[in-house]
């Protein structure tokens, strides 16, 4: 059978948008209805109706994102919401990269702290949340070291993976490099995982209790570009984000990798992955790059009634670009959720 994305590349000319004046728009929900929910500095989630009309649902309106003085605070302290899932009842589960710790949020803005810890010691960075069809989580802890613009100027393998089943949280992976988002595959038998500073994914089988095995790096050893979020198509390819550098990829079941979108920098881009090599990158090389579409791409969420139209979530753009895909997404286990 013929891969539907034989071929197929996006441009600028094919990008629209949806929401406006958001703040760090890292991760997107989609929802049957049409709507979004978008991560947002303001301690919350953006929802952006059909109608286009949106409402911030926050614990509170914290403003340290929009009033830091300078670019690398704003993107390392405060309240950073940043991998986003529904629990089964629609309340949001929020990875907070600001406060480090797994928060239970109702659509309503009441907020509980779920996990801060783990083995009697703070989680780190806490980065990324995943709802499987056991009702389990899967999150990722990026580092340890508080500052991860820090983290992310080297290669350092202390990110890791917990599974909470019920009550009980317990690590299932370790010496990751900047771990990231992750996700299964359609028959939950593989967990894919984000190195962003390994610049590669690396995936494991999953056992039936949810230990992990057999780890290996799925598609190319080396991306030449920092990845950060991931998702499956119903065909199979594996579509991602080349943070910084600003790209869309996917890689397909053979493990080839195809670039969907461009907006690189060039320039830019080199400047900061030679440092990168050299374990000298800093936060204004990091921040040079980007492109002009959403600067720092760093999601893509399958939506719309027939999950064919790509949103792209970032960390420095204030909307949300979206495109046609000739392929659906992979349904996530939220999509056939009862929703009262």
């Amino acid at each position: 059978m013929a891969n539907p994305i034989d071929g197929f590349t996006v441009t600028k000319a094919d990008i629209t948008y949806v929401g406006h004046d958001l703040q760090r728009p890292e991760c997107i929900l989609a929802e049957r209805d049409g709507s979004l929910w978008a991560a947002d500095a303001r301690s919350g989630v953006m929802h952006i109706r059909p109608d286009g009309t949106q409402e911030l649902i926050a614990q509170s309106h914290a403003d340290a994102f929009a009033s830091a003085t300078d670019e690398a605070t704003r993107f390392t302290q405060g309240t950073l919401p940043n991998g986003l899932a529904f629990a089964r009842d629609g309340s949001i589960l929020i990875s907070n990269f600001g406060t480090d710790c797994l928060e239970l949020m109702t659509r309503t803005g009441e907020t509980t702290v779920l996990i801060d810890k783990v083995d009697g010691k703070p989680i780190g960075k806490v980065n990324f949340v995943l709802r499987d069809t056991k009702d389990r989580l899967w999150v990722t802890v990026s580092t340890q070291i508080r500052n991860w613009m820090e983290a992310a100027s080297r290669r350092v393998e202390d990110g890791s993976i917990l599974l909470v089943d019920g009550d009980t949280v317990r690590t299932v992976a370790t010496g990751i490099a900047f771990t990231n988002e992750v996700r299964l595959d359609a028959k939950e038998e593989w967990l894919y995982v984000v190195e962003t500073t390994g610049r590669k994914i690396t995936r494991f089988k999953v056992a039936d209790h949810g230990s992990l095995s057999d780890r290996q790096t799925f598609g190319p050893e080396d991306h030449g570009a920092f990845i950060d979020g991931i998702a499956f198509d119903a065909f199979g390819n594996l579509w991602g984000t080349h943070v910084m550098t600003d790209r869309i990829f996917a890689i397909t079941p053979e493990g080839e990798l195809r670039i969907i979108l461009d907006d690189d920098n060039p320039e830019a881009s080199r400047r900061l992955l030679d440092a990168f090599d050299r374990g000298e990158a800093t936060p204004e090389l990091m921040l040079a790059a980007g492109g002009t579409i959403a600067p720092w791409f760093a999601s893509v969420t399958f939506g719309g009634p027939d999950l064919k139209t790509v949103y792209i979530g970032s960390l420095r753009g204030t909307r949300i670009p979206c495109f046609r895909s000739p392929v659906a997404g992979l349904p996530m286990v939220h999509w056939n959720d009862p929703r009262p």
